[in-house]
């Protein structure tokens, strides 16, 4: 079974992340799929705006735990984001093009940083946001320790990170973390007819707004990205880590 479905509908790219027994956490396979649809997308002037969402009823669930401890201590965290959610996260903020995250359940970890890094959230009624790294022992990565504060409060942000308590879609929607909420049966529907508004629209122009957003809400990205790198590198190597997962594992099973 393919871990990322592709299909395109009125100028729309729709990419569904699809490792529903997992979550739809990301592995490197998905990860690396990921980044080479977008690279095709923002190459195929076919494609006018992208919508990426999640099989079933979760959007994400960050990073597979699993593959993270299978990994420990054979590959640096640092080397890791730098291959994997950097760059997917670059992307998404450089591509010239809409992108919406239609957020159909559960949002966590680095799934999270994925959706704040697109353009537009519309979320399903059922949605609920997470933050998740501290509960792993690690520390928020994939631009959250940037884009999360800056949608919520540096407050909020803090709480929500250090309790790891999850966040209603009603709440997102009344601070700012999602655009919209629909119900969960209208929220393909209502997110492909705004992403086709979107592609009949002047999508170059577009793609220069981005470029103004990002130099004047985000100048310092890239720079965010690298430290985050470097103190997950940190973080990764603490025995907190360690048990904090082995925790994880026995009670999830995954």
């Amino acid at each position: 079974m393919p871990s990322l479905l592709s299909r395109t509908e009125s100028g729309s790219l729709i990419l569904t992340l699809n490792r529903p027994d997992h979550a739809n956490a990301f592995n490197l396979e998905l990860i690396l799929e990921l980044q080479t649809a977008l690279k095709d997308a923002a190459q195929n002037p076919k494609v006018r705006t992208v919508i990426l969402t999640g099989a079933g009823n979760v959007f994400g669930a960050g990073q597979d735990i699993e593959e993270m401890r299978q990994a420990a201590g054979k590959i640096s965290y640092r080397e890791h984001l730098h291959k994997t959610y950097n760059p997917l996260v670059l992307q998404l903020r450089k591509m010239e093009k809409p992108v919406i995250a239609a957020i159909n359940g559960t949002c966590a970890g680095a799934s999270l940083g994925i959706a704040l890094a697109c353009d537009i959230r519309v979320a399903s009624e059922t949605a609920s946001f997470v933050v998740g790294f501290n509960a792993i022992g690690l520390v928020p990565d994939s631009a959250v320790s940037l884009l999360f504060p800056a949608s919520i409060g540096l407050g909020r942000a803090a709480e929500f990170t250090f309790t790891n308590a999850p966040i209603s879609a009603e709440q997102a929607l009344e601070w700012g973390l999602v655009n919209r909420v629909v119900s969960f049966a209208d929220l393909m529907p209502e997110t492909i007819k705004l992403a086709a508004g979107l592609a009949a629209g002047p999508i170059n122009t577009f793609g220069l707004t981005k470029r103004a957003f990002n130099r004047a809400a985000l100048p310092n990205l890239e720079e965010v990205l690298d430290h985050e790198a470097e103190l997950q590198e940190i973080a990764g190597h603490r025995e907190e880590h360690r048990t904090a997962v082995e925790a994880f594992i026995k009670r999830y099973g995954r």
